[in-house]
């Protein structure tokens, strides 16, 4: 699988709904999506695929698709938008998260849907952006 395309995520129903490049086809570009769940891995829907299997070549069309078979799968949400504060850096799409008074943090890399976030709190979400980007401009190669 190619790079997820973090930077056109869509938060809906309390999923993130992540784009890739299934395929060129033609000289024309395919893409299916994968899901994030605020629930993690206590929802069925956490880490899946794309959920009817329609893929398209446009990715307006494609954040339609994902939002319909979320519709058919979740009658209700209620929740506030648990992705919210999303960042891409060097392509890593990092999530903060503020609970009682310290932020953490999810980290997901370019090209698989699995956290690799360090078990560590902050005081405020810049201090934690600014970690995450010093960790990764260590680690960057030239």
């Amino acid at each position: 699988m190619n790079r997820l395309l973090y930077e056109k995520t869509a938060s809906y129903k309390g999923h993130l709904i992540v784009p890739f490049i299934l395929s060129r086809l033609g000289g024309e570009t395919i893409y299916s999506y994968k899901l994030l769940a605020e629930k993690g891995h206590t929802s069925p829907l956490h880490q899946s695929d794309n959920l009817s299997g329609i893929c398209t070549n446009n990715l307006e069309e494609l954040i339609k698709i994902a939002r319909q078979n979320l519709d058919e799968k979740i009658n209700s949400y209620l929740g506030i938008d648990h992705f919210r504060e999303r960042y891409i850096y060097q392509n890593n799409l990092i999530i903060i998260h503020y609970q009682s008074g310290q932020y953490f943090y999810d980290h997901y890399p370019p090209e698989e849907l699995t956290n690799i976030a360090a078990p560590k709190l902050f005081i405020s979400a810049n201090e934690c952006l600014n970690w995450i980007k010093e960790g990764l401009d260590q680690h960057k190669v030239s």
